[in-house]
């Protein structure tokens, strides 16, 4: 809790005392201002006016606003015969001599006000104007709702462009935030379902100032010439009392233009973290469940970013989280808080010191009955979770391999030929992400013999024991754009593939050295495992996806 020493007296930043307090000051201070301003007008040989009052009179026909800005003047008093105009330290005699000049049929007189009543009668003569939070889309007109959103960008102030721009991210499902500086200018945009749409268009100079925000808050610097990692936990409330709670990740690049940024979104609502939620098949839940379940062992989720791999670990962390266990993880950073789990946030460089490896050593001292590690992503790190899930202790972390066969050859390389694999490792899981047809608006059609004969191929090529579904009559769909949604697809769903170390491949890595991805790969489909591949096909005949998305994320 944040406390403060204000006249001797320690207060907490959130109560009521404090507050007035604060207010006090304020306006201390201001009577402070106005007696400056009194002891000046004396010096000066002007009169003074206390523009303190809060009942101010305006007199809109004298000058106009922009002449009110630029002459640094503003009417106090008028009349038919009299005009009285405060003045600052910073309007000029000669401006005064060409305002006598300009009103020569009134008797001119000039006070000096302060600074600060300035300003107050500036609110007054030039309100702010209300600024319209346009709620972003991805249907309609794309040039004109960018350029909506790129003039709503414009008229806020700095804190307010980043939690306009999260909150807006989380209503579109978006999972990521693009700031990309080109020639001209900056665009922005928000990765929805795994595709890339244009928000809006940022002038340098309103980039300067976001950026200026985002380095401020994530402990980054705009002066580095090296790509560099952050993480903004705040709550934020806008202009027009909205509380947007900003969670991100954040990476920046320079390029040859700027500095490049892309922001990570974390959805905040922890009931989303469930094995339920994660669209695992029957067969596929049986297996996690069983597997977790067990008091040991390392339990791998592999693919590459984005790809749902740290949802997957939270998702079975939340399971496990009971208060008979103890929890521990080691994150970079850490993305969501779980009450009951200790969770110890790395930096970016202490993860380039080998601080995953070393705090695993550490915490493993502190007795607890699950870890998880953000990411293996050295040898250090992969032999210590190793010798954690033998020395009974479960593990569950991410690892990026392009398939689950992949991870293990991946893994043989940066800590070479160890029988700890197949003893240690319980579990691993590859994964991808896809778009989700919209149930709305999906289309049927009847798919062309060529790809007919192609998905019998893939369903008889399913491990034995596979409920193959009958292809008789089927019906494949197609996206339907629509005003409301056009691309046709809505949300997205993973593609899953995993092995255990038991069967073929637990005998293949025993006996074998030097293995290869296909080597791995053939063994585990020899015991049972349904490639990512034959688990997107399933997909695609349930209904749920299209052919051509299983081919461009699978291949």
């Amino acid at each position: 809790m944040t406390r403060y020493l204000v006249y001797g007296v320690k207060l907490d930043c959130q109560s009521d005392a404090f507050s007035r307090i604060i207010l006090l000051m304020a306006l201390d201070q201001r009577q402070l201002d106005e007696q400056n301003t009194q002891r000046r007008a004396q010096i000066l040989n002007l009169q003074y006016f206390d523009s303190s009052t809060p009942n101010k009179t305006l007199y809109k026909d004298i000058l106009t606003v922009p002449e009110l800005y630029s002459l640094r003047i503003v009417p106090v008093a008028a009349d038919d015969h009299n005009v009285t105009f405060g003045v600052t330290n910073n309007t000029s005699q000669q401006t005064m001599t060409d305002l006598r000049n300009r009103f020569i049929d009134q008797k001119t007189a000039f006070v000096l006000i302060s600074d600060t009543g300035y300003r107050e009668y500036m609110q007054l003569y030039d309100p702010p104007k209300k600024i319209e939070y346009h709620d972003i889309s991805i249907a309609g007109d794309k040039k004109d709702q960018v350029g909506k959103v790129s003039e709503v960008l414009k008229q806020v102030r700095a804190d307010d462009m980043l939690a306009y721009l999260v909150s807006q991210a989380h209503g579109l499902g978006a999972s990521d935030i693009h700031i990309e500086t080109q020639r001209e200018d900056v665009r922005i945009r928000f990765r929805i379902d795994g595709v890339l749409h244009e928000i809006a268009r940022l002038d340098p100079e309103k980039y300067r100032i976001l950026m200026s925000v985002l380095a401020s808050s994530a402990n980054v610097s705009t002066a580095s010439e090296e790509a560099q990692q952050g993480h903004i936990s705040q709550k934020v409330t806008m202009a027009d009392g909205t509380n947007v709670d900003v969670n991100v990740r954040l990476e920046t690049v320079p390029t040859v233009n700027s500095m490049d940024v892309v922001m990570r979104l974390f959805n905040m609502d922890q009931s989303m973290y469930t094995l339920d939620r994660l669209g695992l098949s029957t067969s596929q839940r049986k297996i996690v469940d069983d597997i977790i379940s067990k008091p040991s062992g390392l339990v791998m989720v592999v693919g590459p970013t984005g790809s749902g791999k740290t949802t997957t670990l939270y998702s079975m962390l939340n399971t496990l989280n009971t208060e008979e266990r103890k929890i521990i993880t080691i994150e970079d950073p850490v993305e969501y808080q779980f009450a009951g789990v200790v969770q110890i946030p790395l930096t970016g460089k202490q993860v380039t010191e080998g601080g995953f490896a070393e705090r695993l050593k550490a915490i493993l001292r502190l007795d607890p009955d699950i870890v998880m590690v953000g990411e293996i992503r050295d040898g250090d790190t992969a032999k210590t979770a190793l010798q954690a899930a033998l020395t009974g202790h479960l593990v569950l972390s991410t690892f990026h391999a392009s398939s689950a066969a992949a991870a293990l050859t991946r893994l043989a390389e940066i800590i070479g030929e160890n029988p700890l694999f197949v003893s240690a490792i319980r579990l691993v899981m590859a994964q991808r992400l896809v778009r989700k047809l919209d149930e709305k608006t999906k289309e049927a059609y009847d798919p062309d013999p060529k790809t007919l004969e192609w998905l019998k191929q893939v369903v008889a090529s399913l491990p034995v024991g596979t409920d193959r579904p009958s292809l008789e009559g089927l019906k494949l769909y197609k996206p339907v754009k629509t005003a409301d949604n056009p691309y046709g697809f809505k949300g997205q769903i993973a593609l899953r593939e995993h092995f255990m170390m038991t069967g073929k491949v637990g005998e293949l890595l025993i006996s074998g050295h030097a293995l290869t991805t296909q080597q791995i790969e053939s063994a585990a489909i020899a015991s049972a495992m349904r490639t990512m591949l034959q688990d997107g096909v399933l997909r695609v005949i349930a209904g749920e996806t299209t052919l051509d998305e299983i081919l461009r994320v699978v291949g």
